[in-house]
């Protein structure tokens, strides 16, 4: 019979096991993100997240992390969490219907050369789909966070990042935020001139 220990246990076996798979699967793809992220500050352009529910904190996270900072004190870098205007969220929600929170916001404040990152455990949420296809069609990178079978959403997106060990939204979450810290520190550290608002040229 199981007991809250070994539940403990269970879950941080699971949480590692999920971490490991990913990153084992996604070491390249992660460091082309990071240094993509780089490229786009130096052109003057901008990163946009999104996400629902838990992988909204996530995106807000990710967000404050950038325009503040994670551990390298640089300056401010160009973040937006599509997740945080309740205004534009509620009417838009309210005008034109739920799908279209993140799409509408995409179209409005976003531009040709801009990474959107859309966060989704299933990769299905039609809200983030709506806005991926709207990136696409600006000409604005899609990078997506994903679980499970990555849905249409991993289908769709440029670069595609799956946690796909995961089973539950609590493990792909725990890898996205892993990943998320990951990412922005691999672009303090290696693909953003701390201190001076420079990217570095592209390795080799």
């Amino acid at each position: 019979m199981s007991n809250p220990k070994s539940s403990i246990q269970n879950a941080l076996e699971e949480s590692n096991r999920v971490k490991r798979g990913f990153f084992e699967k996604n070491e390249e793809s992660i460091v082309e993100v990071a240094r993509k992220m780089g490229g786009v500050i130096k052109a003057g352009n901008r990163i946009l997240i999104c996400g629902n529910g838990g992988s909204a904190s996530d995106s807000q996270h990710f967000a404050g992390e950038m325009v503040g900072r994670l551990m390298k004190e640089r300056r401010a870098l160009p973040a937006i969490a599509l997740t945080t205007d309740t205004s534009v969220l509620t009417a838009v929600g309210n005008d034109y219907g739920y799908d279209q929170v993140f799409s509408r916001q995409v179209e409005g404040i976003g531009a040709s050369g801009d990474l959107l990152f859309t966060i989704s455990t299933s990769g299905n949420s039609p809200n983030i789909l709506r806005a991926a296809e709207s990136a696409k069609a600006m000409g604005i990178t899609v990078v997506a966070l994903t679980g499970k079978d990555g849905g249409k959403l991993g289908r769709m997106a440029d670069v595609h990042l799956n946690a796909g060990l995961g089973v539950t939204s609590p493990r792909i979450q725990e890898t996205h935020i892993t990943a998320i810290h990951v990412l922005v520190d691999l672009l303090d550290e290696y693909f953003f001139y701390r201190g001076t608002g420079q990217a570095p040229p592209p390795l080799g």
